[in-house]
């Protein structure tokens, strides 16, 4: 079988890794072309476009950029019409995958979306397009399969994959003190610094978590980074502190850290399942957020929340992201601090609702068995 993916982010790509990873399992043939970065070239070959190309993330950004998505679509498009896939498969990345999705159907090629455009949120007119142009919705957050039945569509629903990459993770746990000695990171307590994956979130985002070093002197800080970025897109942030920034290694450094500071994303539930207190930031471009504020229609902008319908971590948006705020925060979630316990009995209520690992291989073996009929 051959397969098409298309993923427009780091966590697209992490989950179109472990996509990848199950298919082959099922179908040691598989191929791929796709559309992803270093996760899912890993594990197959076909890499065509590298989501660092692609990660615009907001209006305004979209707006200034509108060449090159419009070059990367016609990239998207010539990619499928030479490889001939039985099946292509959308992570996510709506604005771009719809347009995708309405191009693979009418070539006749069946349409997998893996990930839910968070059309419940906003933009709920693109219901109308994803019942044209999508075979089978793939969800996974158990509130989306509601949503979708009240807008007269049945989805599948395996879980959140996020639950496989730390049940794989938690399998192989290093020492910690080995991490510690690999990175040099002595023997203070560590607070960990997640900006995002992409430029513009450290733009808004990082100055204002590495002002906490000041404020909490009896803490090592070190910022997880992101595999997509260089040393030289967080240097101008870190106003010659002593603060590391340690690629790809998110799990290895949740080991270690006492709390985290994480731009909302899918790290705030990544940061949640391995147990560790948070304060959610996420700050962008005013004119961006001005049309956002207008439009979106969620309680939360944290996937922890969004879960449990609850408030278990504290969300810091735009104007109150500020070092003080930030700094206020993280002081209640630290050991001793008063919302501590309470945050971590809410990643529990998190864990039982997404329920058990091995999401990825069921929702390969459903798309299998869809084609195969």
């Amino acid at each position: 079988m051959r397969f098409v993916i298309i993923a427009g982010e780091a966590s697209g790509d992490l989950h179109g890794s472990n996509l990848i990873r199950a298919i082959k399992t099922l179908q040691p043939d598989a191929e791929f072309r796709f559309f992803g970065g270093e996760r899912m070239a890993s594990l197959a070959d076909g890499l065509v476009k590298d989501y660092r190309d692609m990660a615009f993330m907001g209006f305004f950004e979209v707006l200034t950029h509108l060449n090159s998505i419009r070059k990367n679509l016609q990239t998207a498009r010539e990619m499928i019409l030479d490889f001939k896939p039985e099946a292509v498969i959308l992570i996510d990345y709506p604005g771009f995958n719809l347009r995708i999705a309405a191009f693979a159907k009418e070539q006749d090629i069946p349409v997998f979306y893996y990930i839910s455009p968070k059309v419940w949120a906003w933009k709920q007119s693109r219901i109308l397009k994803i019942r044209q142009t999508v075979d089978r919705m793939f969800a996974i957050l158990p509130f989306e399969v509601a949503f979708y039945r009240q807008h007269g569509m049945e989805v599948s629903y395996s879980g959140n994959p996020v639950l496989d990459e730390i049940d794989r993770y938690l399998k192989n746990t290093p020492e910690k003190e080995a991490i510690r000695s690999e990175f040099n990171l002595g023997e203070k307590p560590l607070i960990l610094l997640a900006p995002g994956s992409r430029k513009q979130e450290l733009k808004y985002n990082l100055s204002h978590m590495v002002a906490l070093t000041e404020r909490f002197p009896g803490y090592r800080f070190v910022i997880a980074g992101a595999p997509g970025l260089t040393p030289e897109d967080y240097a101008p942030y870190l106003n010659d502190k002593d603060i590391p920034v340690i690629p790809g290694r998110f799990y290895d450094l949740l080991l270690l850290a006492e709390a985290a500071i994480v731009t909302s994303g899918t790290a705030t539930l990544e940061t949640a399942l391995m147990n560790v207190p948070q304060v959610a930031v996420y700050k962008g471009n005013t004119l961006s957020y001005a049309v956002a504020k207008r439009l979106v229609r969620v309680k939360y902008i944290s996937l922890v929340n969004l879960i449990a319908d609850a408030p278990v971590i504290r969300e810091l948006i735009q104007n109150e992201v500020r070092p003080e705020i930030i700094a206020a925060e993280t002081a209640r979630i630290l050991p001793g601090g008063e919302k501590r316990g309470q945050m971590l009995e809410g990643y529990l209520k998190v864990r039982d609702i997404l329920g058990k690992p091995g999401v990825s291989e069921r929702v390969a073996r459903e798309m299998i068995e869809r084609l195969e009929k």
